[in-house]
């Protein structure tokens, strides 16, 4: 099992010095989404402050704030890069809000693909999954999951060819037993669409919005990040 990092509990969290950050990706890719799971967070958990600046640059943020994120290396360079900065994922603080409304999703069964990223901390996988079960969709695990799970593939580009990388996403994503797989991370998306299989994005699954595909080759993908990154 991979080593165990610990989020930050709910109740230690200094609501004064906490934050939301949807991670350069979701920024680029889903424009939309990051505002409406900010009023998400605003409306049922608490006057949280949205924060847009990168992970990989100073996030000028006091000591003891708490950044809320999405993004599995948003949640490690957060935590490891700036002292003093504590984080948790979205979908543990979702789940711990009692009574949250969620669309019913009844009749839908997919497989969870778990960020490669958050594989040392199994309270997220446990989140995603409850909110899961919340919107009545019936999970049915792969072999790799949780603290077992895999790279999509995409973490491979710029180290090998892209013909290399995109045999690894057909590999990964033919270990999954179900068409529909949720991800949380859009880099995921983009490679379960090339390995063939249907990606659910988990905001939109909570937000009640259609996942789209995402058709953008390694190369187009990677540089979208990049020119985000630079401009955040």
């Amino acid at each position: 099992m991979a080593q165990i990092r610990e989020s930050i509990s709910i109740n230690q969290i200094d609501r004064s010095k906490c934050y939301f950050n949807p991670g350069c990706a979701m920024s680029a890719y889903k424009p939309e989404v990051p505002e409406l799971l900010w009023k998400l967070l605003q409306d049922n958990f608490g006057n949280v402050k949205f924060h847009s600046i990168c992970c990989r640059h100073d996030p000028h943020l006091p000591e003891g704030a708490t950044v809320i994120n999405n993004c599995a290396g948003c949640d490690r360079r957060f935590r490891s890069l700036y002292n003093g900065i504590n984080t948790i994922s979205i979908w543990e603080v979702l789940d711990g809000i009692e009574g949250l409304a969620l669309p019913d999703h009844s009749g839908l069964t997919v497989s969870v693909h778990d960020s490669c990223g958050y594989r040392h901390k199994p309270q997220v996988h446990a989140a995603i999954r409850s909110l899961l079960r919340k919107m009545h969709i019936e999970i049915v695990e792969s072999e790799f999951s949780g603290t077992k799970s895999v790279c999509c593939g995409d973490n491979f580009y710029g180290y090998v060819p892209n013909a290399q990388v995109e045999t690894r996403i057909r590999e990964r994503a033919e270990q999954f037993p179900c068409e529909n797989v949720v991800v949380t991370c859009i880099g995921c998306v983009r490679a379960m669409t090339s390995g063939g299989k249907n990606p659910l994005y988990l905001p939109d699954l909570l937000l009640n919005r259609v996942s789209e595909s995402m058709p953008d080759t390694l190369d187009e993908y990677h540089s979208k990040l990049n020119s985000y990154i630079k401009a955040h």
